[in-house]
């Protein structure tokens, strides 16, 4: 070995020892509740595929007839000559979707996160975050040059101590000059406990204190409001909320993230997100199959599989002594708490024809290792209960 490759194989060394090592698995199948696994079928409670859609034939098809169309790449960025009219026809439908000015998407919800709280903010401004946000958020605030300051899971004291705070930090702009800005983020659906931000008065507090509020959604689009828009639509704060976020790889079963908002919010990130500049453009197919899992979500067969999940969701109890949040999440954590016990456990569920992968640090907090159990709606009762059965035999 190379000291360079000694180097690493010290620190890999490391890592298995504290039970955070992780590994790529390949799978051999399409998404849905059974997949392929090293030659094992195995039921599948791990997706993100809330609906369903990831393998839906609407969504593949508009895939293919985009490759046929506009082939396999866009050549560049959407700045140079790869903005295909895929890319601007997603925009618009998400844009109407989510019942705003505008829309703008990105390669990923990773990058989405980066460009647009790097392009708001800067030295001297101040990023609010709440614990429990996405790593792509915390990375943001780290790279964005604002000062962070972080407060208690949904803890509205104290984020208002936090604003208060700020507000006796900050003189009002003299001539020539800006008053620092103030972003608060959160999502409106938290990805490791399934639990629900209080937007409502989220919202009442950024107003209060002048602050811009910014909510990823990743983990709602599809499953909630009227239109399934959202938690914010839910809650009938959609309009009050300065940036929505989202991803097209969940609910929507495609790949990318977006940000949704005012007209002179997306033309700012057109000109100033530098993950949105210097990136290649994502693929025609990706961004057709988005606009096809944005349609069904809004057609009856959307809501058909809203509701099918939400049925799923309500009859788990009926099989696990688990702790359901309210309103009902696709998102059930069964905590282990020991990184090298949660291991142990998904490998034994593995066993039992079961894929529920152990989640661990830096993903959650040091000592909080858990199963993260997701359900979607192609799920049926028979899975459920097969899942209930591994369960406890483990």
């Amino acid at each position: 070995m190379t000291p360079f490759d000694q180097e690493l194989s010290a620190r890999l060394a490391a890592i298995r020892a504290s039970g955070l090592h992780r590994e790529l698995r390949c799978v051999d199948s399409a998404q849905s509740p059974r997949i392929t696994v090293a030659g094992q079928t195995l039921l599948n409670f791990s997706s993100n595929d809330y609906l369903g859609l990831a393998n839906e034939p609407a969504l593949r098809e508009a895939a293919i007839h985009a490759v046929e169309r506009y082939g396999a790449g866009c050549g560049a960025s959407r700045l140079v000559c790869g903005s295909l009219r895929p890319h601007h026809h997603l925009e618009t439908t998400l844009a109407d979707f989510k019942g705003a000015e505008a829309a703008l998407s990105f390669s990923s919800g990773y990058t989405a996160a980066l460009g647009t709280v790097a392009a708001l903010l800067g030295k001297g401004d101040f990023i609010i975050l709440d614990r429990l946000v996405h790593a792509c958020i915390v990375d943001a605030a780290r790279l964005c040059g604002a000062k962070l300051r972080v407060f208690v899971h949904n803890d509205l004291a104290g984020l208002e101590s936090i604003l208060r705070w700020i507000d006796t930090q900050t003189s009002p702009a003299g001539p020539g000059k800006t008053r620092p800005r103030t972003l608060i983020v959160t999502e409106s659906v938290f990805s490791m406990d399934g639990g629900f931000a209080p937007l409502r008065e989220l919202v009442e507090l950024k107003d209060k204190y002048g602050a811009w509020l910014m909510v990823d959604e990743a983990h709602a689009t599809g499953l909630f409001g009227p239109n399934r828009r959202g938690m914010a639509e839910a809650l009938g704060v959609s309009d009050r909320i300065e940036v929505q976020m989202g991803t097209l790889g969940k609910a929507l079963g495609a790949a990318g993230g977006y940000i949704c908002g005012s007209r002179p919010l997306v033309e700012y990130l057109v000109n100033r997100a530098r993950s949105f500049i210097f990136s290649t453009a994502p693929a025609p197919s990706v961004a057709a199959a988005a606009a096809a899992g944005i349609a069904f979500v809004r057609s009856p067969l959307g809501e058909e599989r809203r509701l099918a999940l939400m049925s799923r969701i309500a009859e788990l109890p009926d099989h696990l002594t688990v702790a359901t949040a309210s309103p009902p999440s696709a998102i059930i954590p069964i905590l282990i708490g020991n990184e090298t016990k949660a291991m142990e456990v998904a490998a034994r569920l593995r066993h039992q024809g079961v894929f529920i992968p152990a989640i661990r640090y830096p993903t959650v907090g040091r000592g909080k290792a858990r199963l993260r159990l997701t359900i979607t709606a192609v799920h049926t009762s028979e899975d459920l209960a097969q899942l209930a059965a591994a369960l406890h035999q483990v």
